[in-house]
């Protein structure tokens, strides 16, 4: 049996094309997502990077883009490069709804007993509040602090 989708949506007080910018500009997602960042031209088809600055810019997940409409909806592979064949499906939807932004975040198309697919649940909420908070407030938290204290 395989793992169900992830589903998370938030509402951020932000517009389209900002959000967009925070999920695809590196020095942006810096800020809220504990100093990663994700780097790629974002184009269809082309290899995207999730990067740790903090440790030598070493790479933590990679994958492909297979769907990028700025600043609506982006689908990537996702995949820990040590565990390349624990790959999944990330789509991330972008939607203005009453002066704010709705941003759907489904991960799925786990494989069975995959590790990433418990990495990702616990991850998601912490890194798309942050987010939500950035955007909002010009302050992000650090999530690898929080989650520390979560798994203590």
């Amino acid at each position: 049996m395989s793992n169900p989708d992830f589903v998370y949506t938030t509402y951020i007080n932000s517009t389209p094309e900002k959000v967009w910018q925070a999920i695809t500009n590196p020095e942006f997602a810096r800020q809220y997502w504990g100093g990663h960042v994700n780097v790629s031209d974002w184009k269809k088809g082309s290899k995207w990077q999730h990067e740790d600055t903090k440790n030598n810019n070493s790479v933590r997940v990679a994958g492909k883009v297979v769907e990028s409409v700025p600043p609506k909806r982006l689908v990537l592979t996702w995949a820990d490069p040590a565990a390349a064949t624990d790959d999944s499906r990330l789509t991330l939807e972008i939607e203005p709804v009453e002066g704010m932004v709705r941003l759907n975040v489904i991960h799925g198309d786990f494989k069975p007993g995959s590790v990433m697919a418990g990495k990702v649940s616990m991850g998601w909420p912490l890194v798309l509040s942050s987010l939500k908070s950035y955007l909002e407030t010009g302050r992000a938290f650090d999530i690898f602090a929080i989650k520390k204290c979560n798994a203590a």
